[in-house]
């Protein structure tokens, strides 16, 4: 499974973040700011000013709800979360088809995520387009839902049409790399938190979690 998606915020989290951020005083920059040169020929959207205290205390609080998320720890296995930003699309805004840095000074891009802050009736356009080998995919979650996918594939942003898109985004390095590692890892760890629900602890589960355990020392990093 290359994508997760997920409702990580509760409604008095969307409702603190939405109403923190519509503050009259804080300040937006163009978001090419933080582009690399090819991204930032098609990047057109707003950011919040990362140094701000209102970015910085709720960046944090962004990567604390990751971290501690029990589905997300299994699917992405979290080394740091970083690069954590709040962004906005206007309308007649967009992000043009662009593939993320692999370095950033913040660490390295394994996997990339976006939680939507906005109900999605609220705009129209401003879709996460991800491309992979045989496919596009759409995705606009409702508030509080993050996605997260392989920071490896091509994506766009959608025009908005008329509205406002307000998200979260970042980045995950992940203590594996390769994206069919952590899909098998995912598996086996679904499987066997899967049959201690169902049927309690045994002998055999107990080789399962330690062939996990194992695994994941040697292809983690």
């Amino acid at each position: 499974m290359n994508y997760l998606t997920h409702q990580l915020l509760n409604p008095q989290e969307i409702k603190l973040l939405k109403k923190n951020l519509t503050l009259q005083d804080l300040s937006w920059d163009n978001g090419k700011k933080t582009a690399g040169t090819q991204a930032a020929k098609v990047k057109d959207n707003l950011q919040l000013d990362r140094s701000s205290n209102i970015s910085k205390k709720y960046a944090g609080l962004i990567e604390k709800k990751i971290l501690n998320d029990v589905l997300i720890k299994s699917f992405a296995l979290p080394k740091r979360i970083h690069g954590t930003m709040f962004t906005k699309s206007l309308q007649g805004m967009k992000y043009g088809r662009h593939i993320d840095n692999a370095f950033m000074s913040s660490g390295r891009a394994d996997l990339s995520f976006t939680i939507f802050l906005n109900e999605k009736d609220k705009y129209a356009g401003g879709e996460l387009l991800i491309e992979s080998l045989n496919s596009e995919d759409k995705f606009k979650l409702d508030s509080g839902g993050i996605i997260i996918y392989p920071s490896t594939y091509l994506h766009s942003v959608l025009e908005v049409f008329s509205g406002e898109r307000l998200v979260v985004i970042g980045w995950i390095e992940s203590y594996v790399k390769s994206i069919e590692e952590r899909e098998y890892l995912f598996d086996l760890d679904a499987g066997a938190r899967s049959l201690l629900a169902k049927y309690g602890r045994s002998d055999e589960l107990d080789l399962i979690f330690k062939s996990y355990s194992n695994l994941l020392r040697t292809l983690g990093e």
